[in-house]
């Protein structure tokens, strides 16, 4: 494959299974989609010894394009709040989730390989204390050939968001982490909010970023969808 030609969708779905089905339905001409907050539900119950009407079977939204990537967990406390889905049609580039670099619920990292390169792409949550941020802060991990870090980091900086007068400290941390893995903020093509507000009054935002490798001239840009 060539890079340049690799699409990849990102969005916060905010637990909604039916965006999530219709995301995979329609969005087939995308290669990887990357999920934050995806929903979790039970799906069957499943034989128990301890219990006679059986345990909860509980997962996400699949669909017969896509393979899902996702951490494991037992915890219902402990759920994944970011996972990634790959087209069939990239089988070829042997993608791998990569639980034993970052083992963290709001911390996606799959890998593929490509003309004998191993790439790795970060999909993150950062909710409310930025626990995702904290822990990739304090973690060592050499990871090389990060093609991209992307998803809901919920820091609003009129670094990226002229609307909003104010600088963050959390997004210091955030520029570091991204500087360890080689990757610049990516300005889009259409700069825009990328989260509109349900509240009356309340402005819409700027929460959704995305970093790609610096130096890489095959994979250089991105856009905002006005219908994501």
């Amino acid at each position: 494959m060539i890079l340049k030609n690799l699409k990849i969708f990102s969005q916060n779905v905010r637990k909604n299974s039916l965006v999530v089905n219709t995301i995979l339905e329609t969005h087939s001409h995308f290669d990887i989609i990357l999920i934050q907050e995806p929903p979790w539900s039970e799906i069957r119950k499943i034989p128990s010894s301890l219990n006679c009407k059986g345990e909860p079977l509980i997962g996400t939204c699949h669909h017969p394009n896509w393979i899902v990537f996702a951490r494991c967990t037992s915890c219902t406390n402990d759920f994944p709040r970011v996972l990634s889905y790959v087209n069939i049609r990239l089988n070829s580039l042997r993608f791998l989730f990569c639980k034993d670099i970052f083992d963290h619920r709001d911390i996606n990292i799959i890998s593929f390989s490509n003309n004998n390169i191993c790439y790795y792409i970060l999909n993150i949550y950062s909710d409310s204390s930025h626990s995702a941020l904290k822990y990739l802060k304090d973690t060592e991990a050499n990871v090389n050939n990060v093609l991209l870090m992307t998803g809901d980091f919920n820091i609003r900086d009129n670094l990226w968001d002229p609307s909003f007068p104010y600088h963050s400290s959390i997004s210091d941390d955030l520029f570091m982490i991204a500087d360890s893995f080689n990757l610049t903020l990516s300005s889009p093509t259409n700069p825009g909010p990328t989260r509109f507000s349900d509240t009356a009054g309340e402005s819409n935002s700027v929460i959704d970023l995305m970093f790609l490798q610096n130096g890489l001239d095959e994979l250089d840009r991105h856009s905002i969808l006005p219908d994501s």
